[in-house]
């Protein structure tokens, strides 16, 4: 970010117009922008594929870290059935 507001310090002294180097900077902002997603691009290709053994145990990680929580059974003996939202009952005046 500071070498896009250096570069648009630059441009401004060197007689353009603030719209030809806020546009000159933006320009150069995309392309870093391209640059960079084309390296992640070529870095994820570069680790190689998933096998199957990777997969079995990042699902059996994810598995033991998941917090497990039995549903319950609404009608079980001594359990009260939830109640639906109703209307107001209108108090005694």
């Amino acid at each position: 970010m500071l070498l896009f507001l250096l570069a648009e310090l630059w441009l401004a002294q060197s007689g353009l117009s603030g719209l030809m180097a806020s546009v000159a900077v933006a320009v150069a902002a995309s392309v870093v922008a391209t640059a960079a997603l084309l390296l992640a691009a070529v870095a994820a290709r570069a680790s190689g594929p998933l096998t199957p053994t990777r997969i079995r145990t990042a699902i059996r990680d994810r598995e033991l870290r998941t917090a497990f929580l039995a549903q319950r059974d609404p009608d079980a003996r001594g359990r009260r059935r939830p109640r639906a939202p109703g209307r107001p009952v209108p108090t005694a005046a």
